[in-house]
């Protein structure tokens, strides 16, 4: 059986009492980012490990990003997502063992307060953390990223227009 060129992850769409989006500013290190591109940001995002279900790499993925889990699971996308990564960074990510990402998202309603969240983690991943309307997510992210978006931004749009 042919290995999936798409390592499996999950996406976070993590959302306060304003119905604002969690994003963080990627550190470059960790990212396939040119290192022309400093305003990246995007929603915390990590692979699904062997033996985990999407919704128990989701709630680790968010204490190893953002460091705690004081979160409610509202909403699992329908259909999983993919991107693949462009040219530039294929030697970065996972040393060309996968051609992109496939992403089952979550929207997650965050519970704590500001002061909870610690960007500052054994292996961090972002420098900075905001919160933003979620109309401005698909202005923030890389372009590799975006159509991947723009789709998750559509199903979840309910919630941010009830």
């Amino acid at each position: 059986m042919p290995r999936d060129p798409y390592r499996l992850s999950v996406g976070l769409m993590i959302v306060n009492n304003d119905k604002k989006v969690f994003v963080g500013q990627r550190l470059f290190h960790s990212s396939a980012l040119p290192k022309n591109d400093e305003g990246a940001w995007q929603m915390p995002q990590g692979g699904i490990d062997h033996g985990e279900t999407p919704s128990q790499a989701a709630l680790r993925e968010l204490m190893e990003e953002v460091g705690c889990d004081n979160v409610e699971i509202i909403s699992e996308a329908k259909k999983w997502y993919s991107y693949d990564l462009p040219e530039y960074s294929k030697d970065k990510s996972w040393g060309r063992r996968f051609k992109g990402q496939r992403q089952k998202w979550f929207l997650l309603q965050f519970l704590g307060k500001d002061e909870d969240i610690n960007i500052h983690t054994v292996k961090p991943e972002f420098t900075s953390w905001r919160w933003v309307d979620y109309s401005e997510l698909t202005g923030l992210i890389v372009p590799f990223k975006r159509e991947v978006y723009e789709d998750v931004v559509k199903e979840f749009e309910w919630f941010f227009t009830e």
